[in-house]
């Protein structure tokens, strides 16, 4: 009860809004007091950070001992040389094949690319079907080995019928330049026969002439007579002219007809063979077989481009001749200069070094890289890391095309 004396229950204090908020909060943990070392730990990771960067400075930045130098050079096929008074150093790195006093006359050294001098694509100069295939990459052939021959039906008929006009050609000709002896005794006999037909004509006819003039003569009998005379006559002049031909020899404007049409059938004749003799394709040099681009049954045609056609048999190149592909950066392209002294050596084969030198320097620039493209010719054999020449094995075994070579270019002309 209440002091009032009721039965009614006493009303609870109304509750504030700070009250409620306080009642939505999360009870805090009853161990943060207990751990206050947990608010340092991310200056603790900070703090060995800095000290491991410090130690990789001290390795990076720390002098090179002369053993380490010695491993670096044979790693890169290159010789130490002795220390002297400035101590063990880059400087004392020398290249097999260059003088001790070149070891302190590179200027630059890049990267680049094995490139062939002449990379060839092997087409037929004429279509047809490839009916046999000698081709396969890595084969190494020489100049005028077939590397494939096409279906040569039609090319065959075509020679063999222009061989054919061109004898019946040179017959016509013969035939003008030689006539026979027994043309020219019948030519001969018809002359003779006229001549007596001629004079027997001749002879009626003057009788009929006698008999006119007694008017014994039927106008029709002298007119017969007259016309068989004169008649004779023609065919005497035909004959003796027919005979004169022959004893003389055709005329000079047959002669040049014959010997022209001559002169064009050879020319059918020359370009037909050409065609035939095509049916084989053949290395047009020395060199190793790159890669393949047709197959046996395929349609080979030289101007086929995008008719779904091959255009070509195969790329082939002279390993023993080739270059390297650079581009040198803008700002080192001062250090290079024609007929430069270079060592190449292929990334793949360190130990290999080849001397060179550079061909040309290209008129153009490279936007894109901010660079100037440059060429240096490689020279054969390669050299050891002694600098001794090594045999002329076959070099596609070391240098491929679009292989990484590492260029030094020396400060000094070839």
């Amino acid at each position: 009860m209440n002091e009032s004396g009721s039965n009614t229950p006493a009303q609870a204090p109304a509750e504030t809004l700070n009250d409620r908020v306080r009642s939505l909060r999360l009870p805090e943990s009853e161990d943060a007091s207990a751990s206050p070392w947990l608010s340092w730990l991310p200056w603790a990771l900070c703090g060995a950070l800095v000290c491991v960067s410090a130690f990789f400075a001290m390795e990076v930045f720390a002098p090179i001992d002369e053993d380490t130098l010695k491993k670096l050079a044979a790693e890169r096929g290159l010789d130490f040389g002795k220390g002297d008074a400035r101590g063990p150093g880059l400087a004392n790195l020398t290249i097999p094949g260059m003088a001790d006093s070149a070891a302190t006359e590179i200027s630059l050294e890049s990267k680049g690319y094995i490139v062939p001098i002449r990379l060839i694509q092997v087409s037929p100069k004429i279509g047809g079907t490839v009916m046999k295939l000698n081709v396969e990459e890595g084969k190494e052939v020489s100049q005028g080995f077939v590397l494939a021959e096409l279906e040569d039906i039609e090319y065959k008929s075509e020679y063999d019928r222009h061989v054919g006009v061109q004898k019946s050609m040179r017959a016509r000709l013969g035939k003008l330049h030689d006539y026979r002896e027994e043309e020219t005794l019948q030519a001969k006999a018809e002359l003779d026969d006229a001549i007596s037909q001629r004079d027997k004509a001749q002879s009626v006819f003057k009788r009929y002439i006698g008999l006119k003039q007694r008017g014994a003569a039927a106008p029709e009998e002298f007119e017969s007579a007259e016309s068989s005379y004169k008649s004779m006559e023609s065919r005497v002049k035909s004959s003796q002219l027919k005979y004169d031909l022959l004893r003389k020899g055709p005329r000079d404007e047959e002669i040049k007809g014959a010997r022209a049409e001559i002169e064009q059938a050879e020319a059918d004749l020359r370009k037909a063979e050409w065609r035939y003799n095509n049916t084989k394709v053949e290395a047009p040099i020395n060199g190793v077989i790159l890669s393949k681009k047709t197959e046996e049954g395929n349609i080979v045609n030289p101007s086929a481009f995008s008719n779904g056609l091959s255009a070509s048999l195969c790329e082939m190149a002279d390993l023993y001749k080739m270059e390297v592909d650079l581009s040198i950066a803008e700002r080192d392209i001062a250090k290079v200069f024609k007929d430069q002294d270079c060592r190449i050596r292929a990334e793949a084969f360190p130990n290999r070094i080849y001397t060179g030198h550079v061909s040309r320097v290209m008129p153009m620039g490279d936007r894109g890289k901010s660079a100037v493209p440059v060429r240096v010719i490689i020279d054969f054999p390669a050299r050891d890391v002694k600098g001794q020449p090594l045999p002329m094995e076959k070099q596609g075994e070391y240098l491929r095309p679009e292989m990484g070579a590492i260029v030094t270019f020396l400060n000094r002309k070839k």
